[in-house]
């Protein structure tokens, strides 16, 4: 099979196309993928809009740039790694590296736009203060899970029945106008607070007198907030020489100085947040203006951000270009009322402070509990504890030395991955696909795929800087059985026949299980980070003791960490049994290994008959 973008040489973006009432429209993250490539004027990405009607491309012609290249490809004629992945995704002219997911597509379309031209500042700041902006997954910040998927469902949802008889404001929109009415927090936000006091004095207003309900939901405020916003957005700007502060202002304690109001989404700065959510809330406006003019009363800040937006020329220009009307929404009685606190979206959750109180005995009498009924850690005997990898005549891209770590580490590094291609080469036959979840630079795939050249390979991992040194390890091997995806694991949907993952932090385990189960794939996983376990969309977990092996640690304080760690895996093993597999714990050779040596092996009941049917 021809890969879509074999004759363009250019990387691909792969959009989604839905059929409604017969007629193809773009769901949201197609719109703001499109959105974001007409801002930023990015034009070295070759479009495919996937879709099994031919005149797909003809039909959307209104929302599509007109200086992209697209065309339409149908998804049974999707790349391999495109198709194992949920859209947005891009893919790189080699065809063996993708990227998938919304938040993960838009921060590469910015990073490849700087790459082309380096001037490009307005583009470079979109990515926000040390460029962070929507970088953590949203299985970790609730942020990225409001923006990348609560507010495009809702307003998803939202427009399937936009004349719902008891209509309310969804939760996620709710929980957005109430972040744009949280102050801001910006990097050394000292000095615009001073500006913003200095310029209240000259209003005569009193210290600490914020503007007035009626005027924060009326015009956009011409203050300092605006101006440093607007001033970071010019490619040209020049920072003016501010006079110093008279010395009654410098003298004002920070606490005390006046609070900054968002000027967008984030606080002061234009950024790939705000990207995100116009084409999301633009849609929504445009369909309560039609249907629910009166609810447009309850969000007076989302309104303000929604001009405010509009303000911006590059913003208007990539508006026309992807055929959104941007329009001035008529509100017939305005006010000021606090949006009531989002049912079912919670604020970020406080970090928990250290315990102060002195280790006395921890979950000594839960064990004993557990024992007295017979539920105590099983682990079953290592089948080849004296296996090992011919590492002195593999080729040195293959050694995890190649990740310059120390000797010592490095050793135990080959230890841990003599025991999980020790496991992964009981199961594997050939042909089977074997997915490296939580991949990191590759020290496991890496291994697969040389020493099971008749297997597929994929390593999939969040962070692109370890993913990006994994695929030049295997490329100075020459490796044709290996492919590298780009993603959260919720975005990697594909059949596979073996799952492995070496020390999935934490909640991470239970996903990489999760998803192994789902596709009745064998999976062998060292789990890491049993503290780190948090409650999530998916997950709910009680805190949990079996962190507590590390080697600098009592002997006895190492046993019941052990135990521990062994009651949470028994646990995890019996789940999968649930499901009809057959599970093993076992501990890691030699237990110096790593501090966290567990290794649960499973095998589904079918083998590996139902999954061959998926491919």
């Amino acid at each position: 099979m021809k890969h879509p973008d074999s004759e363009t040489h250019q990387a691909s973006i792969f959009l989604e196309v839905s059929r409604v009432d017969g007629a193809d429209s773009l769901p949201l993250h197609s719109s703001i993928t499109l959105f974001l490539l007409s801002y930023s004027e990015c034009s070295s990405f070759h479009v495919h809009l996937v879709s099994d009607h031919p005149d797909s491309s003809q039909a959307l012609s209104h929302s599509v740039p007109k200086s992209l290249a697209v065309s339409v490809v149908k998804r049974e004629d999707l790349p391999t790694l495109v198709r194992a992945c949920r859209l947005p995704a891009v893919l790189d002219a080699g065809g063996s590296f993708c990227r998938a997911g919304l938040a993960v597509v838009l921060r590469h379309i910015i990073q490849r736009t700087c790459q082309l031209e380096p001037g490009r500042t307005d583009v470079a700041s979109l990515l926000g203060f040390k460029n962070t902006c929507l970088k953590a997954c949203a299985e970790v910040s609730q942020w990225t899970r409001l923006c990348e998927l609560g507010i495009p469902s809702a307003v998803e949802e939202h427009l399937r029945s936009p004349t719902e008889e008891h209509l309310q404001l969804p939760a996620a929109v709710l929980h957005l106008e109430q972040r744009l009415g949280e102050p801001v927090r910006v990097h050394n936000d000292d000095k615009i607070r001073r500006q913003k006091l200095q310029q209240q004095q000259k209003k005569n207003k009193p210290l600490k007198e914020g503007p007035s309900m009626e005027a924060r939901s009326a015009e956009p405020q011409r203050g300092v907030e605006l101006s440093a916003a607007l001033a970071k957005l010019s490619v040209d700007a020049v920072t003016p020489s501010s006079t110093r502060e008279s010395s009654d202002i410098r003298k004002v304690k920070t606490t005390e100085l006046p609070e900054l109001e968002h000027v967008f989404a984030e606080g002061l700065y234009f950024t790939l947040t705000d990207v995100v959510l116009l084409p999301c809330i633009h849609q929504y406006l445009c369909s309560l203006q039609q249907h629910a003019p009166r609810l447009l009363t309850s969000l007076p800040l989302l309104l303000r951000w929604y001009q405010r937006v509009q303000e911006l020329p590059g913003v208007r220009r990539a508006a026309e270009d992807c055929g959104m009307a941007l329009f001035s929404p008529q509100v017939k009685t305005p006010f000021y009322s606090p949006p009531e606190a989002p049912r079912g979206t919670e604020a970020e959750p406080e970090k928990p402070k250290p315990s102060q109180e002195h280790f006395i005995g921890g979950p000594r009498p839960t064990l004993t509990k557990l024992q007295e009924n017979g539920i105590e850690a099983i682990f079953s005997p290592h089948p080849c504890p004296s296996w090992t990898l011919p590492w002195e005549s593999l080729p040195a891209a293959v050694n995890p030395t190649e990740g310059k770590m120390s000797d010592t580490r490095a050793l135990r590094k080959r230890q841990q991955l003599n025991n999980l291609v020790a496991m992964v080469t009981e199961q594997a036959r050939p042909g089977h696909t074997i997915v490296d979840f939580c991949s990191g630079g590759g020290h496991v795939g890496i291994v697969m795929a040389h020493r099971l050249p008749e297997c597929q390979v994929i390593l999939i991992e969040n962070k692109e800087e370890s993913l990006l040194r994994a695929k030049e390890r295997s490329s100075q091997l020459g490796l044709k059985n290996i492919g590298f995806i780009q993603a959260n694991l919720d975005y990697f949907t594909g059949a596979f026949h073996i799952g492995v993952a070496l020390h999935a932090c934490g909640v991470a385990t239970d996903m990489v299980l999760d998803r192994c189960v789902q596709a009745a794939a064998g999976f062998v996983i060292s789990p890491c980070c049993y503290g780190f376990i948090q409650n999530t969309l998916k997950f709910n977990f009680p805190r949990r003791f079996a962190d507590q092996t590390a080697v600098q640690l009592p002997p006895e304080r190492r046993f019941i960490g052990k135990c521990c760690m062994g009651l949470v895996d028994l646990d995890r093993s019996l789940a999968a049994e649930t499901h009809g597999y057959s599970v093993r714990v076992m501990t890691m050779e030699p237990e110096s290994c790593s501090p966290k040596n567990n290794m649960i092996v499973g095998v589904p009941a079918a083998n590996d008959k139902g999954v061959d049917k998926q491919l």
